[in-house]
């Protein structure tokens, strides 16, 4: 065979040869121990958890070590492909603040080792793979899809591995001549890679996250490009990892199976394949026992679920962070108020069985990360959910801006501060008694015993509550009121002879807590009386006292 003439007469437009091409791509200059490394989504329209998991790793990777961090789009499927997703890939990252120094822009490419969307690189992979054909490494094949399935059939029939391979390569050693015909013809064919590998030989790896691992070695014959010229994946990236100078692929521990067939196809081009980092399938307990995440059955796998409920990014990052590094949280306890770019972020810490993906950890985390904000930070985060999912909220948050964050500084700071807001989506219903538009009081929660005293105590209070006192004077006059109706004002009297006292300050304080909040359960009440203000505290008194 004459290789040669072979691969002119499949690509008779491609004059460019290997050489070419990397003179475009020169090799990085960075640190010694810089990392490369790509998030690499299809534009299918779907961002999932798995993405911002892998991307998060990746990211950090980069970064920590002075190295490069970039986008690919991997477009190559277009039937998959669903406009506007490109954007929606932007929007994602640009949100959850996963900065790209390199690769896919809206409008373009930012960065010097593009193009970074792959069906634009066309040329590219067919001067590698003309190259290939060159050297008795590639060959065409006219499988139909009725021929392909003939010979799944047949394997099934006489039990044997199924796949493109051996004896059931029709069209591996088809001569010259007739290859030469077909293509004359007009007759369509994708371009195949003849594997030399043989399930007999097993492939040594060491994957940075599962460690040593052997393999059979790879004796299919895949495909390369498809019938229209374009890669598949497996060619595709081992060709855009070399010419960007990828040093570390981060990817889901289902491309395991595939990974015979990359290191194979990085030993043909002569190249040395870039570290891989197989990250655990993420799980969620159903029932007894564990799966993963599916798409039609957990709304929680989609991105976009995060962003409807309100969960802050910090929130969901620091949350994947536990996921992705074991020791995290210890760090975290450590250094409560570091950022978490302080975090030094290790493959070594990654787990090797599946990542247990929790929503109500995931809750705790946020209640952390929330309860460490200020008041100010909360509030832009809040008001800008509340404006893209709760138009009425977002207008009575942004009516007074001073006023919704007095309240929300309520309990906040200090060595122990509320943790009452896992979601933003949680903040209406937490705060809805300050706004007259959303106050529904519920006056049947008064404690049982106070019943008959409730009108008084109302009214009583009312007329000694000066919104000038401390804390502390606040807590007197309320003790005080409890004296005169009977109630314990300390409650270790009330308890040593609870039957000497109607009830005790508890209940008086109950009371007033239920009349001017409406409910058994709020933040510290004189913080809320104070935010409130005197007008508004009087007039919840006497609107209660006449229920």
């Amino acid at each position: 065979m004459d290789y040669n003439a072979l691969a002119d007469l499949l690509f008779p437009r491609i004059t460019t040869v290997p050489a070419d091409i990397e003179a475009g791509y020169p090799p990085r200059q960075l640190p010694e121990g810089a990392k490369v490394t790509r998030i690499a989504p299809s534009p299918t329209g779907f961002m999932h958890l798995g993405n911002l998991f892998g991307a998060i790793a990746d990211e950090r990777l980069a970064h920590q070590s002075g190295g490069i961090f970039y986008l690919r789009i991997e477009d190559t499927d277009q039937k998959r492909e669903v406009a506007g997703s490109v954007e929606t890939i932007l929007n994602v990252f640009r949100d959850y603040e996963l900065n790209f120094d390199e690769g896919a822009v809206l409008d373009g490419d930012n960065g010097r080792y593009g193009p970074y969307r792959q069906r634009q690189r066309a040329q590219i992979y067919q001067t590698y793979a003309k190259w290939l054909v060159q050297q008795g490494k590639a060959y065409p094949c006219f499988c139909t899809e009725e021929e392909l399935a003939a010979i799944h059939e047949k394997q099934a029939e006489q039990k044997e591995n199924f796949g493109y391979y051996g004896k059931w390569a029709v069209h591996r050693d088809m001569p010259f001549d007739e290859i030469e015909k077909r293509v004359d013809g007009g007759e369509p064919f994708v371009l195949r890679f003849r594997s030399e590998g043989s399930l007999e030989h097993r492939v040594k790896f060491n994957d940075l996250v599962k460690g040593a691992m052997e393999f059979p070695e790879n004796d299919q014959d895949v495909v390369l490009l498809k019938s229209d010229g374009i890669p598949t994946y497996h060619f595709a990236h081992v060709v855009d990892d070399h010419l960007m100078g990828t040093t570390h692929v981060v990817r889901g521990e289902e491309w395991l199976a595939t990974l015979p067939i990359h290191l194979q196809l990085f030993q043909a081009m002569g190249w040395k394949p870039p570290k891989y980092i197989h990250t655990a399938q993420l799980m969620k307990m159903d029932g007894e026992s564990k799966r993963k995440l599916s798409k039609r059955k957990d709304p929680e796998l989609a991105l976009d679920f995060y962003q409807r409920q309100g969960y802050c990014v910090p929130a969901v990052k620091e949350y994947i962070l536990t996921l992705l590094n074991s020791n995290f949280e210890d760090w975290r306890l450590a250094n409560p108020d570091a950022p978490m770019e302080d975090f030094v972020f290790t493959t070594k810490k990654m787990g090797v069985s599946g990542a247990l993906f929790d929503i109500e950890k995931l809750n705790d985390v946020s209640k952390n990360v929330i309860s460490r904000m200020t008041a100010e930070e909360v509030y832009t985060l809040l008001s800008a959910w509340a404006k893209q999912f709760d138009e009425l909220f977002y207008a009575l948050l942004t009516r007074d801006p001073d006023y919704a964050k007095a309240i929300l500084a309520i309990g906040r700071g200090g060595k122990k501060p509320r943790k009452d807001l896992a979601v933003w989506s949680e903040a209406k219903a937490y705060m809805d008694f300050f706004f007259d538009e959303l106050f529904q009081p519920d006056y049947t929660a008064y404690p049982e015993n106070t019943l008959g005293d409730v009108r008084q105590i109302l009214n009583d209070y009312a007329g000694v509550y000066d919104p000038a006192d401390d804390s502390g004077q606040w807590f007197e006059r309320i003790k005080a009121l409890a004296d005169k109706l009977g109630y314990a004002s300390n409650m270790k009297d009330y308890k040593k002879n609870p039957e000497a006292y109607r009830g005790s300050v508890a209940d008086i304080s109950m009371v007033i807590r239920v009349a001017v909040t409406g409910r058994q359960n709020s933040p510290d009440m004189y913080d809320v009386m104070q935010v409130l203000g005197q007008k508004k505290v009087l007039e919840r008194l006497r609107k209660a006292a006449e229920n």
